[in-house]
């Protein structure tokens, strides 16, 4: 698993590590009438770190003592199977279509605390399911199964799917690549 991108984990002591748990202390204190529970991470961008940021600010909840789980919403270009080593055969995609329950697809981790919901297969339009009333159902029974809900989605310029789930969380990230994003891009 060491890949070198989990440096909560891999590295807890480390500088970077330690952003990562002040972004986490921040993301806690960011709602003061009601608690945070679904958080969706995009960029501006291809390339600029959310799905990095996301694995990362799950480890940071986990070791708080929190209960996580990661859903990759990035069904054109999933990362998250990847970051983690798991397996992509089923996931999310087989949840909206009813093929499967939420108990028998979600993955652990090796952090303690922490699961991953794949996107599953690629589906020929995921705007339409991630936009969906089934989608939004499947947000709130999630959230039943652990503490914090972290979604990785695509890039809001590339597609609309960020934008489509935004209304339906509790809180949105915005990560930002240094060099990387486009000020125009960033600002939109």
């Amino acid at each position: 698993m060491a890949n070198g991108k989990l440096v909560v984990l891999e590295k807890p002591k480390s500088p970077i590590a330690e952003m990562y748990r002040i972004l986490r202390t921040n993301v806690q204190f960011a709602a003061v009438d009601k608690e945070i529970k679904t958080i969706l991470l995009t960029s501006s961008g291809p390339g600029e770190g959310k799905s990095v940021t996301t694995a990362n600010l799950a480890v940071a909840f986990a070791q708080s003592g929190k209960s996580v789980i990661i859903v990759d919403t990035d069904m054109r270009k999933p990362t998250q199977y990847k970051l983690w080593g798991l397996e992509n055969m089923v996931g999310l995609t087989n949840l909206l279509i009813g093929d499967e329950e939420v108990e028998k697809i979600l993955q652990p981790t090796p952090m303690d605390n922490l699961r991953v919901l794949t996107t599953g297969p690629i589906p020929p339009n995921p705007a339409e399911m991630l936009g969906s009333q089934r989608m939004s159902s499947m947000i709130k029974k999630l959230t039943g199964y652990a503490d914090i809900i972290i979604f990785d989605s695509p890039p809001v310029i590339a597609v609309t799917d960020a934008a489509l789930l935004a209304p339906q969380v509790d809180g949105v990230i915005l990560v930002v690549g240094s060099g990387i994003a486009r000020i125009e891009g960033a600002r939109g």
